[in-house]
């Protein structure tokens, strides 16, 4: 049965190494019959989480907040899978990706908690030009277990300092056949 996936992409390079383990994930879920929309979010205009708790749930737009997340709630809610994508920055996410993980607290909020269960599943694709994906992996394993997704892995791709380093390298497959795992 087909799946819709979401990818939520953190980079600011649309041609970078994260972008690069992106393509081929998405590559792979098709190759499997799934529909996957990603949102750049360094492309859009989302502005960070208030604290205010005024969301609504239930609402088209559950954020007090008119922006660029008013895309992305709906496909959120529709989905089966959410593929967290960034680049490693300072040990953790990017900021993009964080601030847009932030504001999808509003799904939590109000009248019904439509974003934490209900079968969701996610995984992580992350480049970075060391290794030390500890930190962003302690904090993806948190966030699943907080929002009870199934996690169904992860990419890792260190020791890519340029944009296209990547190229050649088996995260690229190893991408690939994660997405085409989800069925």
């Amino acid at each position: 049965m087909s799946k819709k996936i979401v990818i939520l992409n953190g980079s600011p390079r649309k041609n970078g190494n994260t972008s690069a383990i992106v393509k081929s994930f998405t590559e792979g879920a098709q190759s499997a019959g799934n529909t996957v929309t990603e949102f750049f979010l360094d492309s859009m205009d989302i502005h960070g989480c208030k604290g205010c708790f005024g969301g609504h749930s239930s609402k088209e737009c559950p954020c007090v907040q008119k922006d660029d997340m008013a895309k992305i709630y709906p496909a959120v809610k529709e989905c089966d899978v959410v593929v967290l994508a960034s680049p490693l920055y300072y040990w953790t996410m990017s900021g993009q990706i964080k601030t847009a993980l932030d504001r999808l607290f509003a799904l939590e909020e109000g009248d019904g908690n439509i974003l934490r269960g209900n079968g969701k599943a996610s995984a992580l694709l992350m480049a970075a030009e060391g290794y030390g994906f500890d930190d962003a992996v302690l904090y993806y394993d948190h966030l699943m277990e907080h929002l009870r997704w199934k996690s169904l892995g992860h990419v890792l791709a260190g020791g890519n300092m340029s944009v296209g380093d990547i190229k050649g390298k088996p995260e690229i497959q190893q991408a690939y056949e994660l997405g085409k795992s989800i069925q």
